[in-house]
């Protein structure tokens, strides 16, 4: 079978055979795979679920971890990353994303205003290490914060599907009870699972409007303001056992490590960001020209990322997530030095694949894009 498809890929050349199939039907496809959104949803303000149809390529998700759309807009192709909130193995193979329009977000906000049923998306299949281990500890403490709800809400169902036994704490913050999603879910998880504790936090409320917008389920005590060890201390009092699971805004994720950081339990953190926080670069030490080498192409450099460079230089390379995390946009580096931006590393050695949008070029680079 796959012979003569590559066979029909053959006579098919210039283009590939699903560039054709897709002329009859989005979804008919051989090789690549995509995916028809089934539903749509739009019940918290600035966010839409979507429901996906995967071609028959799909091999579902690991609880945490992340998938890849790609979206037509205004005729050019758009990739991003977001992660299914469905619990794992799901039987009937569809996938659900919260995805939330973010300001500056082209795709996010493109799919929270157009997204229709019946509109077909290319999907890449599920990546990413932020998931559960196998065996699951005897505690778990789930953290999330924003729109980092999405991976830490698959864990947390695929945990209920599964009966687990042991202790749970499920924090989220958000700016106010509307800004939650999903809460339906949350109360049913809660009601059938006395051994859940799941919690509301909304930092920005006062007492009285937390305790109107009923924070706590399961009749924990009542916790407001923003993350500290106090606060997680009355959480979950037996934290420093559990293994614990954050994803969320940079302040979030920095102040749990910084209590984790201090309490010396950096190995039972686990975290996932879907913002790229990036170290200052001084304009002062901006020089040289990256050169494209695969495209003859050469750009001064600006202190921006390689990506972005490019991307201005007039090239189209390959990306999805545009933060360092589906290597997408990997690239080789012929000669030069690279900065990470997220940690400021230096990165000297010839002929190494880096990631373009997190690395910026410090001095001459040639890259070969």
């Amino acid at each position: 079978m796959v012979g003569l498809i590559d066979l029909v890929q053959t006579l098919t050349t210039p283009h590939p055979l699903d560039r054709y199939l897709e002329l009859v039907r989005p979804t008919l496809t051989v090789r690549d795979m995509r995916a028809e959104i089934t539903e749509v949803r739009r019940s918290t303000p600035g966010s839409v679920t979507l429901t996906l149809r995967p071609t028959r390529q799909w091999q579902g998700h690991r609880a945490g971890q992340y998938v890849q759309i790609g979206v037509l807009i205004n005729g050019v192709k758009h990739t991003r990353c977001y992660s299914p909130i469905d619990p794992q193995g799901r039987r009937d193979r569809q996938l659900r994303l919260t995805i939330r329009a973010h300001e500056h977000g082209l795709v996010s906000r493109y799919l929270h205003s157009r997204a229709a049923p019946g509109m077909v998306v290319d999907l890449a299949p599920a990546a990413g290490v932020f998931t559960l281990p196998d065996p699951l500890p005897e505690q778990i403490l789930l953290i999330s914060g924003g729109s980092g709800i999405t991976p830490v809400l698959s864990m947390l169902q695929t945990l209920a599907a599964r009966d687990y036994a042991g202790k749970l704490v499920f924090l989220h913050y958000a700016k106010s009870p509307e800004q939650v999603p999903h809460r339906a879910e949350l109360d049913a998880i809660a009601q059938r699972h006395p051994n859940f504790r799941i919690a509301l936090c909304y930092p920005s409320l006062d007492l009285a409007e937390q305790l109107d917008g009923a924070p706590w389920i399961c009749a924990a005590p009542l916790v407001s303001g923003y993350f500290d060890y106090d606060q997680l201390e009355r959480v979950a009092p037996w934290f420093a056992k559990a293994e614990t699971f954050v994803c969320g805004p940079p302040s979030l994720m920095a102040a749990v490590r910084t209590v984790y950081e201090a309490e010396e339990l950096e190995n039972r953190l686990h975290t996932e960001e879907f913002v790229v926080t990036t170290t200052p670069v001084d304009p002062a030490e901006v020089s040289g020209a990256t050169t494209f080498s695969a495209s003859g192409v050469r750009a001064d450099n600006a202190g921006t990322s390689l990506l972005e460079q490019a991307e201005s230089a007039g090239l189209t390379p390959e990306y999805g997530c545009r933060m360092g995390i589906c290597f997408s946009c990997t690239a080789v580096k012929r000669s030069g030095c690279t900065r990470d931006l997220r940690s400021g590393e230096l990165h000297n050695d010839p002929d190494q694949s880096i990631q373009l949008c997190v690395s910026a070029a410090v001095g001459d680079v040639d890259i070969e894009i």
